[in-house]
């Protein structure tokens, strides 16, 4: 695992300076703590930071072909490198390390570009093609490895992070307001716009070619069509689905140093270590974290899937100083991010980091297999109660604009009178608190043309997507969105920021592909949600009481935070002139919000954390870096100080 950067020029005469390379790699130590390679000639310059996985002595990069006119910089894990290998090996390449890596450079000079598609496992890379004046990128299909690039100047710029393109061009701060408008809705910014309108990410299965001067951006990969088998037997499916996960988690476990797990106690990451149990030869590592607070505490669950595997378990319950906590870890963050589940997996990050180097999650379930409840919520069936769609947009426009805001139900009826497809995008986003409250100003809102609806990026998903069946197009829109834009994004800059690897066993493409292909029923119906994973969890011997509990994921008492610990930062934040005064909240329905929340009335912490997020970001990345006063993210042992 590592971090990479640099920068390629459009001619060879383009000067890229060593200095400004190791620049960009030190904005990014943290991903890699063990090592650095850099390599600058002909207008190229690659740098990476290793974190040391496999092959220890022999593993540093950038890595080259045999006449040394092929140079990769990597950063992720390729789980059949040994396969490719052998094949390699078979049609006369020469090996010059034991490395994952150097299979992609002997693979491209067979293969070229398409080198992407023998590749299982979770990726970013840079490879600069001498011969050709060629630079090639690429990224996972699932976007479990981040990737950014800017072209300025004739020059194409690359990291692993925002701030080592910043390093290098500075002046790329103009802000991108669509993609702030897209945070706001979100709560993430979509691929693949960034903060910045200079800076794009390359979005997951996508490949980028430079060459001559011209930027191609193509994909490489989709999901494939959703739905179209079933198996005879329930015992069948079961059996299949057990094969692949086993053979996506045993892929996993190759590695030569400590492996262990992140472990909350529910079905996705128990079942996750019920078959590392089953496949390795000594006592998985667990990890898990809780709160003092019952409603919040998972502790209890994951302490029992511990015991029936016989995990070297480890556990520890926060009482973190939660303002100083947040204020911290909003300084690594390099584009505003609402996901307050990125709090504790920091921390059990942070802890697992000091037993072992790698960890294997549940993280992808409930993309695979419709774990959330708002695939429920949103998605049942109204056939019994048929209302008209000249009903539906009688209130939407004549009635609920005359209804008294608080009148019972008022928002209720105008998200159940909407399509499918709409209700669902709408509950997924600000819309509804935007409609209650007024929370964005105007003024900003009238800056965009009438054309800019950030919900069009998720109407198109569902347009585009592989499938008939309403929950298998929700499914596809979610894994092409919110779980490579929240879900990965959170697991790799948390994971990363202890210098830990995560590894994501339910999102290995070949396992991913054959369950898309499972028809509707065996993951959401009358039998309940995730039906078949939980057949599965019951099969390989998860404890019931880790089954039967109310779904949680990486919950956080943050309700109560924001009305108690949290409630004098919330109120600075969001009232001050200086926050009000950026021209982006509406003060009258900021101010609403507050006191309906604050007084019991309501409980929208989440629009409120967006918020707060969004002007910490502002305040402890943006201002710092525009005054050049900027800070390198905190440390594991600064911010684990944090915790009481």
């Amino acid at each position: 695992m590592c971090g990479i950067a640099g920068i390629f020029g459009e001619r060879d005469d383009n000067r890229v300076d060593y200095d400004v390379i190791h620049r960009m790699c030190q904005t990014i130590i943290h991903r890699g703590p063990d090592d650095e390679g850099l390599f600058v000639k002909d207008g190229a310059g690659l740098g990476m930071r290793r974190l040391s996985i496999i092959d220890l002595a022999g593993g540093r990069q950038p890595v080259f072909n045999e006449d040394r006119t092929a140079w990769l910089v990597f950063n992720g894990e390729i789980y059949n490198f040994k396969e490719l290998r052998r094949e390699l090996e078979n049609k006369g390449h020469r090996f010059q390390s034991y490395t994952d890596t150097e299979v992609i450079v002997h693979l491209y000079e067979d293969l070229g570009a398409d080198c992407v598609h023998k590749l299982r496992g979770m990726f970013a890379f840079a490879l600069f093609d001498e011969r050709r004046r060629r630079l090639l990128l690429a990224r996972d299909r699932l976007g479990k490895k981040p990737l950014h690039y800017a072209l300025s100047g004739g020059r194409l710029l690359f990291g692993s992070e925002i701030k080592a393109i910043l390093a290098a061009a500075p002046e790329l701060t103009a802000i991108n307001s669509q993609a702030l408008l897209q945070y706001f809705y979100f709560g993430y910014i979509p691929d693949p716009a960034t903060a910045f309108l200079g800076i794009q990410k390359l979005p997951p299965g996508h490949l980028l070619e430079f060459e001559k001067g011209e930027l191609r951006v193509r994909p490489y990969w989709d999901l494939p069509e959703y739905g179209t088998y079933s198996p005879a037997t329930e015992e069948e499916c079961l059996e299949e689905l057990e094969k692949h996960l086993a053979e996506a988690v045993r892929l996993r476990l190759i590695a030569d140093v400590p492996i262990g797990a992140l472990l909350s106690g529910g079905t996705d990451s128990s079942t996750i270590v019920a078959l590392m149990a089953r496949a390795m030869d000594r006592p998985v590592k667990t990890f898990t974290i809780g709160f003092k607070q019952a409603d919040f505490n998972e502790a209890p669950y994951a302490r029992f899937v511990a015991e029936k595997f016989g995990t070297e378990h480890h556990e520890l319950i926060l009482e973190p100083k939660v303002a100083e906590t947040v204020e911290a870890l909003a300084r690594s963050t390099e584009e505003p991010f609402g996901d307050s589940s990125m709090l504790p997996t920091y921390f059990v990050s942070s802890m697992a980091r000091k037993y072992v180097t790698v960890v294997l999650s549940g993280d992808g379930g409930d993309e695979a297999f419709a774990g959330y409840d708002r695939y429920r919520v949103h998605l049942r069936d109204r056939s019994r109660y048929p209302i008209p769609d000249w009903a539906g947009k009688l209130y939407r426009r004549q009635i609920y604009p005359r209804l008294p805001y608080g009148v019972p139900g008022r928002n209720l009826a105008f998200s159940y009178l909407l399509p499918w497809s709409e209700r669902y995008i709408e509950a997924v986003s600000l819309v509804p608190y935007q409609r209650n409250f007024s929370v964005l100003a105007e003024d900003f809102l009238h800056a965009f043309p009438s054309d800019a609806d950030p919900l069009e990026i998720f109407r198109n998903f569902i347009r585009q997507a592989p499938a008939r069946h309403p929950l298998s197009r929700i499914l596809y829109l979610d894994t092409k969105t919110y779980l490579p834009g929240d879900i990965l994004t959170k697991v790799d800059r948390m994971s990363m920021a202890a210098s830990l690897e995560t590894r994501v066993p339910m999102l290995d493409h070949i396992f991913l592909e054959w369950v898309t292909s499972l028809t509707p029923e065996w993951k959401m119906g009358k039998r309940g949600q995730k039906y078949i994973l939980t057949r599965l969890a019951e099969r390989v011997g998860v404890p019931r009481e880790a089954l039967s509990r109310p779904k949680q994921g990486f919950a956080l008492p943050l309700l109560h935070w924001i009305r108690h610990e949290l409630k004098d930062l919330t109120l600075s934040l969001l009232l001050e002139p200086k926050t009000l005064h950026r021209g982006y909240f509406n003060e009258h329905g900021v101010r609403l919000l507050l006191n309906e929340f604050f007084c019991g009335r309501t409980d929208d912490y989440l629009v409120i954390w967006r918020l707060m997020m969004f002007e910490l970001w502002q305040r402890n990345f943006l201002e710092q870096f525009r005054t050049r006063d900027t800070k390198e993210p905190p440390s594991c042992e600064a911010l684990s100080q944090t915790i009481g």
